[in-house]
Order: C-alpha cells, then structure tokens, then sequence
C-alpha cells in the first residue's frame, strides 16, 4: 500500500508545501521540521523550476530567489536524506515535467526511492501524457500524483480511476495563491472522484485561512496550503519555522473533529 495512505488514516490531513532553497535550505529543513512537529500529515517539496506555469507571483517568487541562491536538485536530494533521518510523515516532490527531463527520468525518480519521496506532483504534466513517467514511477515505487480541476468535467471519472497515493484537487481556475473565497463547485468533483476510486483526495489552491481548510475538508479528505507558508517564509526568512509551526497548528487544530 502507498505510504501515502498513512497522512489520511482516521483524519483529515493538513497538507503543507514549502519551495526549496528560499531562503536557504537549511531554512526550509527547519521549516518542515516545524511543520510536522505541528501536526502536517504530509509535506509537498518544491523543487524550483524557472519557469513555474501553475504558480501564482509569491511561489514563483520563492522559485527565483531559491535558483538564484544557487539551490540544486541533488542540494534537494541531500536535505531530504538528512530530512528522513527524523521526519516519518511523507514526503512528494511537486516540480515540472522539465526539471526530471534534464535530471534523467530514471535517475531522478531511483534517487528519490532511495532518499524516501512517496510521490511526484507535475502540474505540467497534462493527463494523456503521463505515460512518459509512470512506468519509471513504477519500477521505483514512487506515485505519481494526478491533479484534477474545475475544467477537467468529463475526464474526472477517468483521472480518478487511474490515480495513485491522493489527488490534488485544484480548488480554482488560475494559478496557486490564497483567496478571498473559493466558488468553485467542489462538492461534485469529490462525489464523481468517490465513485470512482477509493484512493484519498485533498483540495488545494487558495486557501490561507483555518476556516477555509475547515470547509475544504469537510467536502474532501484534506487541504493543501502553498502560499500561505511560502509568503510567511519570504517575509520571516530565517526566523520563518517557528510561525510557520504556529500557523500549522492552527490549521490542524481546524481540521479536527471533522467527520
């Protein structure tokens, strides 16, 4: 069984995300550390990419400074080991189609079964195509997460039937960053994903606020927030971890004693 299971075991999983390398990646270690001490069930891990599509300006941000500070996927690799050590929750890398092309597929996804990443997001990667990476995703026991968003109607059935570790529902049209309110109609996805797979799914972009994790939960099995902690990150630097585990502990404690 995917390990990934384990973050919605019995409750409603806090799903966090930071980009790493902004500032630094001891920083973001710290950052992740924070995080699950506060309660994430799961931790996304941005590898920075220079041209972020599905990124809003405070994540796309965080991609600049990371790359600029000079921050490398095998820089990535290593935190991540030193990460396992102690960090048991899971771990998926969230990153562009581009990023493992250049890597070496095969490379790329044996060093992160050997490091300890559940499964890969790829934002870019549109749903008929992922035939490029799931056999090799396979051969190393790595999900390959699948999105699925308000314009993907008829194909949700068929997404949701083939999905691996959790599905990432995007809870908006446009690109990450928090929002004032959430309209879409998200209750429908979730009905047609539950009829068709079993496999847990999260609602993510947009959502900064406890009560907004509260409600997306309600509909599906979690919430994932990006630029909130990532716009806490930019602005704290360094000292960012310790408000970055009070933030998630508030938006843990929300998602508590939901049925």
């Amino acid at each position: 069984m995917s390990k990934i299971r384990e973050a919605f075991e019995n409750k409603k999983a806090f799903i966090a995300f930071v980009t790493c390398g902004d500032p630094d990646l001891s920083t973001t270690a710290a950052c992740v550390r924070a995080a699950v001490t506060n309660g994430a069930d799961l931790i996304e891990l941005g590898i920075p990419f220079s041209d972020p599509t599905a990124e809003g300006p405070v994540i796309q941000g965080a991609n600049l400074r990371a790359l600029t500070g000079g921050v490398t996927t095998d820089d990535i690799f290593e935190m991540v080991r030193s990460l396992r050590q102690d960090v048991k929750v899971p771990m998926v890398f969230m990153t562009y189609a581009n990023v493992i092309f250049s890597y070496g597929a095969d490379r790329f996804l044996a060093t992160c079964q050997e490091i300890g990443i559940d499964g890969i997001i790829l934002p870019d990667l549109p749903y008929e195509e992922k035939g490029e990476f799931l056999p090799v995703c396979h051969t190393y026991g790595v999900d390959l997460i699948s999105l699925i968003a308000p314009t993907s109607q008829n194909r949700i059935a068929m997404i949701a039937k083939e999905a691996e570790g959790f599905l990432y529902i995007v809870s908006s049209l446009g690109v990450t960053g928090t929002r004032s309110e959430i309209k879409t109609d998200l209750e429908a996805i979730v009905d047609v994903v539950r009829q068709n797979t079993e496999i847990p799914c999260a609602i993510g972009f947009g959502i900064s606020t406890p009560e907004q994790a509260k409600r997306m939960a309600e509909i599906s099995d979690g919430a994932i927030v990006g630029s909130a902690i990532v716009k806490m990150i930019e602005k704290y630097g360094k000292e960012a971890p310790v408000y970055v585990g009070e933030y998630v502990r508030e938006m843990k404690e929300a998602l508590k004693n939901i049925l």
